[in-house]
């Protein structure tokens, strides 16, 4: 006897239980009726037992089919997602991703890696959706969408590439002309920036390195729905202001902005990539996954930078 597994037997045999004729099984598979026949005929001789009960009209599995139905429908299944994963890394991927991001953040850190994304992926096609208002995937027909928050939506499956951290922060001349608070309460009176898209809510809540919280609403001359318009009043030195790392670490560098109350920290979140499901995610959407984590997994923008000089 051969003893290579007759594999085309068994999936023949998989699906003509499955089907519950020989008929159908070959037109699902693409062969004749003769050639599926053959090879459960031939299955059965291998094997030493009938597997199906065959008459004009109808079949019907005995008893010995009915136990080796499974497990050949098991065998046909395992063919088939090995073949269709096999098939998935050998295609690049092509057609069109919905993908909704922070709009500051997509301005200075995604849309520069799209140069990246499109020599390395030339049949995909991105839609990049830039807002600081909220999105719903489902509803608002987004394939992904780069998240930072303390907490992924629990509706979404959510891939975490990074910490994001926030700082408070204002300009050396604010601090010369009005001193630098201490603790969280000496915000009470002082002119604060809030955003408008804030998670959660606006309280700005700190906790020390004791354990201690505090919770203060900002109160100031301006709320914006996106960060970035908090900046020429910040570097004007005429508010305090939270602000995201991936924008503070520029203006803490070069010292246009200072970080205030370092033994307190505000919300230490992250950086996700969202998807509405993971039951059925294209190769496309893998392969930004893919992307995303190796560009901005470990992200130039942390603070403090790392010293160089060792």
């Amino acid at each position: 006897m051969n003893k290579f597994p007759d594999f085309e037997g068994l999936a023949m045999f998989a699906k003509v239980a499955e089907e519950g004729s020989f008929a159908a099984a070959a037109r699902f598979m693409g062969v004749s009726v003769p050639t599926v026949s053959r090879a459960v005929a031939r299955l059965e001789e291998r094997l030493g037992g009938r597997l199906i009960n065959r008459n004009s009209r109808q079949l019907s599995l005995t008893e010995f089919g009915h136990s080796m139905a499974a497990k050949a429908g098991d065998l046909y299944r395992q063919a088939e997602e090995a073949e269709s994963a096999a098939q998935e890394q050998s295609v690049q991927p092509r057609g069109q991703v919905r993908l909704a991001v922070p709009m500051s953040f997509g301005v200075r850190w995604v849309a520069p890696l799209m140069p990246l994304l499109i020599d390395k992926y030339p049949g995909l096609s991105i839609d990049l959706h830039l807002s600081d208002a909220p999105v719903d995937l489902i509803a608002d027909g987004f394939d992904a969408a780069l998240r930072i928050a303390a907490l992924p939506d629990s509706s979404l499956v959510a891939r975490r590439l990074c910490a994001v951290t926030q700082f408070l922060v204002a300009a050396p001349t604010y601090l010369a002309r009005h001193g630098r608070p201490e603790h969280p309460r000496d915000l009470a009176g002082r002119p604060c920036l809030s955003y408008a898209y804030r998670a959660r809510s606006q309280v700005w809540r700190f906790t020390h390195e004791s354990g201690e919280q505090e919770d203060v609403t900002p109160s100031g001359p301006l709320r914006v729905t996106n960060s970035e318009a908090m900046i020429p009043v910040l570097l004007a030195g005429q508010a305090i202001s939270e602000l995201p790392e991936f924008m503070a670490t520029e203006y803490l560098t070069d010292g246009r902005l200072e970080r205030l109350l370092p033994d307190w920290s505000l919300t230490r979140g992250g950086l996700y990539f969202v998807t509405p499901s993971a039951k059925s995610r294209p190769v496309k959407i893998r392969v930004l996954s893919d992307f995303f984590a190796e560009h901005l997994g470990n992200p130039v923008w942390k603070w403090p930078r790392p010293n160089k000089e060792t």
